[in-house]
């Protein structure tokens, strides 16, 4: 019996395992590229939504190093594209950023007028106690606390305290 068990155990942990590790996001999904969107009908923030970001995720920036940057910046300065005062500057032309908390995340580019016609993302991360298996609130109905995704329903996968009891339970099957 206990053979029989030993798949159901490893399936088990290897999926609760890969729900809770982080994951590493290229801005702009395949084309991987930070750069002024091609057409007014693309947006960065647009493309994010579809993503489902949680702390401890990676979100990476390509773009040509000493012509743009990636600046991490305040709603405020996202809003009015203003590149003076970021909270983080980064010109290396591979940027990776741990997404570090929960809430919102706002970057534009720091090249000069690139803002202004597009190239700025507006990014939402889950809080961890609320990561539920749901789709992801929209990055502009952002408020200035916490972001969390929306309450569970009786379908949901919870993880969390879950992922400990699971694994618990997934390997003491295989036993």
């Amino acid at each position: 019996m206990a053979s029989s068990s030993l798949p159901v155990a490893i399936f088990s942990f290897i999926f609760l395992f890969s729900l809770a590790a982080a994951n590493e996001v290229t801005v702009g999904g395949k084309s991987g590229d930070w750069k002024i969107p091609p057409s007014s009908s693309y947006s960065f923030t647009e493309w994010a939504q579809k993503a489902r970001f949680k702390v401890g995720d990676f979100i990476v920036f390509r773009y040509e190093s000493g012509k743009d940057s990636v600046l991490e910046v305040t709603k405020e300065a996202y809003n009015s594209c203003n590149t003076t005062n970021p909270l983080a500057n980064y010109t290396d032309g591979e940027t990776k950023v741990k997404l570090d908390r929960s809430g919102p995340f706002y970057f534009i580019s720091g090249a000069n007028g690139h803002c202004e016609k597009g190239q700025k993302l507006s990014l939402v991360v889950i809080s961890p106690r609320h990561s539920a298996i749901s789709p992801a609130p929209s990055p502009v109905e952002f408020e200035d606390g916490p972001a969390l995704a929306p309450a569970p329903t009786s379908g949901s996968v919870r993880l969390g305290g879950g992922l400990l009891l699971g694994l618990v339970l997934a390997l003491s099957a295989w036993f």
